[in-house]
């Protein structure tokens, strides 16, 4: 018996075949056209969010006659690594390495800490019911509110009556403190996305409360640690004015602070040179975005499932 459509049969008309399991979509022109202007949309919004960057590389590689001459140049035509040994190891301002040494071991402080006390209050905040709950949740949006530069003097009376000056020690608990409420806040909102019944259930299959939080709990939170982290390492890596009235002495600038002293007031900038110190600040920041990236978006239903 023939399934061709009564109009097509009526007039005559030939009936195309068709092949069984095969079924023909076409694409409607105006959605193919929408979608290519938005992927061109897409492209150029990339495109001039990566140039300053690729500028910023560009002209660390360029000599510096070249970098303040009045041609432009959009690719490094001639190559240098001056800039590069100016920056790391130029007698003129301070060194590279301490201001290094001084940012990584501020930002892993800050890192370490931030995660376990916001992990454990954010648990505390979500999981247990207390006496002024409510309030430490308020207090918590109210400090987010109060902007850090105006805490700069007290910051540094306050450490300075700790005689705590230019150590890592002292800046590390003022970026500290700026950093918990939000990762306490942003925290408390992936643990309250796990479900209790999920600790329940393994609490039923025979787990106690600690191994079921580990096992099953746990792994969902990892997107959200990572999330915290990264925020958290962002602001202590670039922080710039706690690190200026903090750390005074030239050995005890951090990376910020250090790329201060490219600006003089009584000779030109070399901008080859700050460009690529910019790109030796830069290059961290990358590598840990790199090692971190894969699990921020990994890890989200992995514990919840039982395989």
């Amino acid at each position: 018996m023939s399934l061709a459509p009564l109009g097509a049969a009526a007039a005559g008309a030939p009936v195309p075949a068709l092949r069984p399991g095969v079924v023909t979509r076409r694409r409607p022109a105006r959605r193919t056209a929408a979608s290519f202007g938005w992927g061109a949309v897409a492209a150029l919004l990339a495109a001039a969010f990566a140039f300053p960057v690729y500028w910023m590389v560009n002209t660390s590689l360029l000599p510096t006659n070249l970098v303040s001459g009045p041609e432009l140049h959009l690719w490094p035509d001639e190559l240098t690594w001056r800039n590069y040994d100016t920056a790391m190891f130029g007698q003129v301002r301070s060194p590279f390495v301490p201001a290094l040494g001084n940012s990584l071991q501020v930002t892993f402080l800050v890192l370490v800490a931030s995660m376990v006390l916001a992990f454990f209050a954010s648990l505390a905040l979500t999981r247990f019911r207390f006496r002024g709950r409510k309030a430490f949740v308020l207090s918590i949006l109210v400090i987010q509110m109060v902007p850090g530069e105006a805490m700069m003097i007290s910051v540094f009376q306050l450490v300075d009556s700790w005689q705590l000056l230019n150590t890592v020690i002292a800046l590390g608990m003022v970026y500290l403190a700026g950093v918990l409420p939000f990762t306490i806040w942003t925290l408390r909102g992936f643990v309250n996305g796990v479900p209790v019944e999920l600790e329940e259930a393994a609490m039923i299959d025979g787990c106690s409360r600690p191994r079921a939080f580990w096992k099953v709990t746990f792994p969902l939170l990892a997107p959200g640690l990572v999330s915290t982290g990264v925020f958290a390492f962002l602001q202590a890596w670039n922080e710039f004015m706690m690190a200026l009235i903090i750390m005074t002495r030239p050995e005890s600038m951090t990376l910020p602070v250090w790329l201060r002293t490219f600006q003089q007031a009584t000779k030109a900038t070399d901008w080859g040179a700050l460009m690529a110190g910019s790109v030796l600040v830069a290059i961290p920041v990358v590598v840990f975005f790199l090692i971190v990236q894969g699990r921020m978006t990994g890890g989200l239903v992995s514990g919840a499932v039982k395989g």
